[in-house]
């Protein structure tokens, strides 16, 4: 039992982050999809093009949620860097989606709207996996830990955090 609580403590906060990052992820799965399919086959856009506008709809949404509920905990870094640094990576994770689709659009040459559909959930399905690593990585960054003691393995605090370490006893020249 005992192992299964210390499973639970090391894990759960990484349960809680994925968990809300799939609720963030679900909801702009459903405003990228049901808009680039809006987009297409409503507005008559071409397959690329809808797919890029849905996408920048959906990242500002999933920027939000995930800045002020995923990650609210993580050190915020500067509003301006963080939002450069996820509509980066936003774009490279768009790129995979595009490359599906211009694949299944152009080179396969199926053009219906199930093909369509697929290459959309395919390829947000891969930049998703590479979203969820990036914004942990580069853009949603963990809060600073205090020095750690290395004799206790204790975080430090006051006075002993700050104090220079001793070499050893000193000794008075005569």
């Amino acid at each position: 039992m005992q192992l299964i609580r210390r499973l639970y403590d090391r894990f759960s906060s990484l349960f809680h982050e994925l968990a809300k990052f799939g609720a963030v992820g679900a909801v702009a799965f459903v405003v990228d999809t049901g808009g680039t399919n809006l987009l297409r086959y409503g507005a008559h856009l071409g397959p690329v093009t809808s797919k890029v506008i849905a996408t920048v709809i959906a990242a500002t949404l999933t920027y939000l949620a995930n800045r002020f509920w995923t990650w609210r905990h993580r050190e915020k870094s500067g509003l301006a860097r963080e939002y450069f640094l996820f509509f980066m990576l936003n774009g490279i994770g768009l790129l995979i989606s595009v490359l599906i689709i211009g694949f299944v659009e152009y080179t396969l040459e199926l053009r219906t709207l199930l093909a369509y559909n697929v290459s959309i959930v395919i390829g947000t399905a891969l930049g998703t996996l590479f979203r969820y690593w990036s914004y942990k990585k580069w853009v949603f960054l963990p809060p600073e830990l205090p020095p750690v003691d290395p004799h206790t393995g204790l975080p430090e605090t006051g006075a002993s955090a700050s104090a220079t370490p001793q070499a050893g006893p000193v000794t008075q020249a005569r």
